[in-house]
């Protein structure tokens, strides 16, 4: 019949059954009290008044609002089956108190307890009933809990009348039901100690961390589920465990397992112990939880990250999920335990990351995916899940000037900044200056748009934390552009007022700039004039007030407030392949990068960062300047990033550890006699950015100096840094390598950043090792190009409900996530058909003629015959034949020989060291 077929639906899952035969009794038993309870307190506390009766019932009720209220509240994202045993251990308490308190208020108080613990047992066995149906079925499932329900209630007042009349006094009424609760208690916790010891363990983490979930409803209700994700911290499968709405199996290393305090209390929980070299039996049982419908869940790295960053794969799951059938992987990223004291983050991470009472963990559950989905593919979706948190991480985050403060205060006399001939400023200084140039700022520049002119320096480090303690948008224009890039500049972003240095001014006169008479019509401000009009009054003030007062008060005090999506920085790009873009960031871009970098490099006690790279490019704005000054790391600012025996001097001297550069720049070191190998001893990373990593340079850092140089990409739309290559990291637990640095590749993407290889027409994504258009998704990803909607619609896509950035650039990546760039789609030239990388034809020319210093680069022409045509532009005499005979001797294509050669003086370059490409084509075109 219908109703057999209804009452089976409920029957055939254990879930269901069980939550509408616990929610039935509930409320029997309750029917039972509400009708016997009037003839107790009659007889035992000698009331009969109804007014009171309905007072003790109300209470009941008000506790029962209370208990939903709270479990709504611990429960939020998640089901809190942990509650269950917990209600009915106090539902059992209360019934029992009923029979022993003897005074109104504690009646009330116990009623209102009854009703706080009925909450607590009804809501999260409605929720787990309705999880568990499908939606199709959820009409016939209530209708089951209705019949039923009605049966059971029917049954219990039956026999209370039959009760009665067989002369059972309301004592012994309370004292069976008692009994009754009692055996459902043992029950309820028999059949889900997990969920209470979950519970009682929650409590003690939630008051540390505060977990949020999303994606809670990809979690499938029944049927076997494998979760996959990353594996960050040794308190992983307890944070997951209490996110998950299911009863979790862990796979754990076996040497954990047999530890003798953790094998009983892993085994209620079913842990799956798995080792290297005894890992059948375990993926035997992990197939046959699977095919039994359970929920298990696996860590696919096989050890603790050592960087934060997803490290290598390992394909046991795949042999595991052979036989498995019925069963989805559901991928997971958590995001907030890197930098806590169960992470293998610095010590010094873990302090700048204790800025509250309580650690906000995200974790993001995906969406299903096949069971035999591969290990690259699975890896892609959960980069993207990464992204998916730390977009909702960002939108926490502080804005660069507010965490600049708080380290600020706390670092107190340490060294912030210094430049490499000049004074060291501790944090107190800093401060002070910042404070004082603002109220200054303030003063004289009401705009919003604030323009800089100043070299990489500890004025310019102040100058750019001043304007944006103020709220205002710092530009830091770019002194080496053309005149009419420049005043291009000024005039897109409204500057009114530039803030330069007079100094600065007339060394800038020496190379050919004329700034002031580029920027006749914008008010220039000196900062040495501003600097004279700050009275030592003042400054000794204010310096006090930052000694005496607390972070929050100087906050309050000092700083204006601002939104995440506010501007926070326009930089205009490089220009190296045309005009020249303002290109907005907002405080949440910069504030989420910088905190990626630092996390992505573990930074450490002893850091120290070399500040070379000009601000008004994104690298040097952000990973030399802003990052250290919000981390609480000091910055050595040097203005001219090829004074290379200057800075080498500096690192030296201020035993730098953090050097950021470009791929020109330390071609430099390597060929500077002067620059020796012993000056750079103190350096732990050095990482270039902003060009392409020429093999060449690599090795010869290498071998002089000793240390390796890490590539990583980005662009300023960015802000700027999107993947970076780091040290390979060894656990010497379980004697297993984490690969961090892939040479060729441009690293990983960043914790919250993740890559997409698309087609460049549909956006269809390719596959794994397929090159294609780089799409780079994260909160780093830019506002927008200054006053251009329709360029800014032309670079950022929508896809699955995320803001991706089309880099322009081409590359594809590799079964781990690895990205290598072959070159961006506006270098390649079309040759009768054929797409041929001008970046490949410049370094086969370098080896063909067994030169790879040459400074050279390739264009492409329009050609009547092919289409497009090379021209070579060379710094150094290169004959025409000299060059087609070595190409043919290095089996070059045909196709990548340059149709001529033109010697010039020197090749175009931009102030970052890269190349220009846009005045090469029109040096071309002259």
């Amino acid at each position: 019949t219908t109703q057999q077929e209804t009452l089976r639906i409920a029957w055939n899952n254990q879930f269901i059954w069980l939550s509408i035969i616990g929610l039935s009794i509930f409320w029997a038993v309750s029917q039972v009290i509400l009708a016997t309870y009037p003839a107790f307190i009659k007889e035992h506390l000698l009331i009969d008044n109804t007014a009171i009766m309905q007072g003790l019932m109300a209470c009941a009720g008000i506790g029962v609002m209370i208990g939903s209220i709270l479990v709504a509240r611990i429960s939020k994202n998640h089901i809190e089956t942990g509650l269950i045993p917990i209600g009915a251990i106090g539902l059992t308490v209360a019934i029992a108190l009923i029979t022993v308190l003897d005074s109104k208020v504690l009646q009330a108080v116990n009623f209102l307890f009854l009703g706080v613990m009925g909450g607590f047992f009804v809501i999260p066995l409605r929720a787990l009933m309705q999880y568990h149906t499908e939606n199709h079925q959820l009409g016939r499932v209530l209708a089951s809990y209705n019949f039923i329900e009605n049966i059971i209630m029917l049954s219990f007042l039956v026999a209370t009348v039959l009760l009665a009349r067989a002369g059972l006094g309301s004592t012994q009424f309370f004292i069976l039901l008692s009994v009754i609760v009692v055996i459902g208690a043992g029950y309820t916790v028999w059949k889900l100690p997990q969920s209470l010891i979950r519970f009682i363990f929650s409590r003690l983490f939630l008051a540390k961390y505060h977990i949020k979930t999303q994606g809670f409803e990809n979690i499938p209700s029944k049927g076997g589920v494998l979760l996959l994700g990353n594996h960050i911290s040794w308190i992983d499968w307890a944070i997951i465990q209490i996110a998950s709405p299911r009863h979790l199996h862990f796979v754990i290393e076996k040497a954990i397992y047999q530890k003798w305090y953790l094998k009983g209390f892993l085994d209620l929980f079913g842990v799956i112990p798995i080792s290297g070299s005894s890992s059948k039996e375990a993926l035997k049982q992990i197939t046959e939880l699977l095919n039994n419908g359970k929920a298990v869940c696996l860590f696919p790295e096989g050890t603790i990250s050592r960087s934060g960053q997803l490290s290598e794969f390992k394909q046991g799951y795949e042999r595991a999920v052979e036989s498995a059938e019925n069963t989805q992987i559901i991928p997971f990223y958590m995001h907030g335990l890197w930098g806590s004291r169960f992470s293998r983050s610095s010590e010094f991470l873990r302090e700048n990351r204790q800025s509250g009472f309580r650690r906000d963990i995200l974790i993001a559950f995906g969406k299903p995916l096949d069971i035999h989905t591969p290990v690259d593919t699975l890896k892609r979706r959960i980069f993207d899940l990464s992204f998916s948190t730390w977009q909702q991480y960002a939108d926490d985050l502080e804005a660069i000037p507010y965490s600049w403060l708080r380290v600020a205060k706390k670092h107190g006399r340490a060294i912030t900044a210094s430049d490499i001939v000049g004074q060291e400023i501790s944090h107190y200084k800093f401060m002070t200056a910042v404070f004082r140039f603002a109220a200054k700022i303030r003063q004289k520049s009401p705009e919003n748009n604030i323009g800089l002119l100043l070299p990489t320096s500890t004025a310019g480090a102040i100058t750019n934390m001043a304007v944006l303690t103020l709220g205002k948008t710092i530009i830091n224009l770019n002194y080496t552009a053309s005149k009419e890039a420049l005043q291009a500049a000024v005039e897109q972003a409204g500057i009114k007022t530039i803030y330069t240095s007079s100094k600065f001014i007339k060394k800038l006169k020496t190379r050919g700039v004329d700034a002031e008479a580029i920027f006749q019509k914008t008010q220039l401000i000196y900062l040495e004039d501003l600097k004279e009009e700050i009275s030592k009054g003042s400054l000794l003030t204010t310096l006090l007030v930052c000694k005496v007062l607390p972070a929050r008060l100087l906050k309050w005090i000092y700083l204006s407030p601002v939104k995440h999506n506010d501007t926070a920085a326009i930089l205009f790009s490089s220009g190296s392949e045309g005009t020249p873009k303002g290109i907005e960031l907002s405080h949440k871009n910069l504030a989420a990068n910088a905190r990626q970098v630092a996390d992505i490099l573990n930074t450490k006690k002893d850091d120290v960062v070399m500040s070379t790279l000009p601000t008004f490019h994104a690298f040097g704005l952000l990973a030399t300047t802003l990052m250290p000054l919000s981390e609480g790391i000091p910055i050595v600012c040097h203005p001219d990033p090829t004074d290379v025996v200057r800075i080498a001097k500096g690192v030296s001297q201020y035993e730098a550890t953090l050097f950021f550069g470009t791929s020109t720049f330390f071609r430099m070191y390597i060929r500077n006699r002067r620059v020796h190998p012993l000056m750079l001893e103190s350096l732990r990373l050095v990482i270039a950015g902003a060009e392409r990593l020429r093999p060449e340079i690599r090795e010869g850092f290498k071998l002089k100096f000793n240390k390796n140089v890490y590539e990583g990409y980005g662009a300023t739309e960015t802000s700027p840094v999107a993947s970076v290559n780091i040290p390979d990291q060894l656990d010497n637990t379980y004697w297993k390598v984490q690969t961090g640095n892939k040479e060729g590749s441009v690293g990983l993407p960043l914790p919250g950043t993740s890559f997409r290889i698309v087609d460049p027409d549909t956006l269809e994504e390719l596959e794994t090792s397929e090159d294609g258009l780089i799409l780079i998704g994260g909160p780093q990803v830019m506002k927008g190009y200054l006053n251009a909607p329709n360029k800014t619609a032309e670079v950022i896509t929508e896809l699955d409900e995320k803001r991706w950035y089309k880099s322009g650039d081409k590359g594809h990546l590799d079964e781990q996530g690895f990205l290598t760039i072959v070159d961006r789609y506006s270098r390649f030239a079309k040759l009768g058909g054929e797409m041929i990388s001008l970046t490949v034809v410049e370094e086969n020319i370098r080896t063909a003629l067994e030169n790879t210093d040459l400074e050279l680069v390739a264009i492409n022409v329009p050609d009547d015959k092919k289409g497009e045509k090379i021209i070579l532009l060379v710094s150094e005499h290169v004959e025409q034949k000299e060059l087609r005979a070595a190409l043919v001797k290095s089996d070059v294509s045909p196709l990548m020989h340059p149709a001529k050669v033109i010697v010039v003086d020197a090749i175009p370059k931009l102030g970052s060291g890269k190349t220009d490409f846009s005045a090469a084509k029109q040096l071309v075109a002259d």
